[in-house]
């Protein structure tokens, strides 16, 4: 069934603190494991020839989490990343990122910089990074671009459609997900991809993200193509 691979897979990483809890450790020890899962993630969406995987690593919300916490995971981001590069190479990937990036300190910055720079000429799988995202936020941004070029002359308020607001979005290049996946059994979208996801088929796993694996993405991906999209049609039109 390889001509029903979604294009793009998304993911809401979820779980890591409950799953260092369980261990009976700190939060960040759950952060560090699940490095092992986006690994994996990674490659098997490589291997089965997906175009793009977008991961949930940072919101904006959680900015508000403790600050040792933040500091944590922004020098977990910094090592991530320098030591999956050669993964990335070898797997053919090329790194983007998504998100208000001026907001992360300035060693994540160059990091993620220099990592998509030495990355950008691969041609398998793009690997998209939200950090420092929401779907609001991003959602807020576009609004005010698309007023700015009213107010400019360089729009009409008339020449605003569904089509001009996406070119406006951070995921301007990227489609839409076709599918959702998040982990740890939660039923939320917590504030991720809010306008693309409008017909994208969510996948919920009470696997904590840590306990990942590609076997797992292989499921959802299953899951993912029994299923009948219709796109607010019914299903004899569908099928005609």
């Amino acid at each position: 069934m390889l001509n029903t691979l979604p294009r793009h897979v998304a993911v809401i990483m979820d779980g890591n603190g409950r799953w260092a809890k369980k261990k009976g450790a700190a939060r960040i020890f759950g952060h560090k494991n699940a490095i092992k899962a986006v690994k994996e993630v990674t490659e098997g969406c490589a291997e089965l020839g997906l175009e793009y995987l977008t991961l949930y690593a940072f919101s904006t919300e959680n900015w508000e989490r403790p600050v040792e916490e933040v500091s944590s995971l922004m020098q977990l981001l910094v090592l991530t990343i320098r030591n999956e590069l050669k993964t990335l190479l070898d797997n053919n990937v090329r790194l983007t990122a998504i998100g208000s990036i001026d907001s992360l300190p300035g060693n994540c910055q160059s990091e993620l910089a220099e990592a998509i720079e030495i990355t950008k000429n691969n041609t398998g799988l793009t690997l998209v990074l939200a950090l420092s995202y929401s779907g609001r936020w991003e959602i807020t941004e576009a609004v005010k671009k698309i007023a700015e070029e009213v107010k400019t002359g360089i729009l009409d308020a008339e020449d605003v459609d569904q089509s001009l607001i996406s070119r406006h979005l951070q995921t301007r290049d990227i489609p839409d997900p076709e599918l959702l996946i998040r982990t740890s059994g939660e039923l939320r979208i917590s504030n991720f991809l809010l306008w693309q996801i409008a017909y994208t088929e969510i996948y919920i796993t009470q696997k904590l993200w840590p306990d990942f694996r590609k076997g797992d993405l292989h499921e959802a991906i299953l899951a993912f193509q029994s299923r009948e999209r219709r796109f607010g049609r019914i299903s004899e039109q569908v099928n005609s």
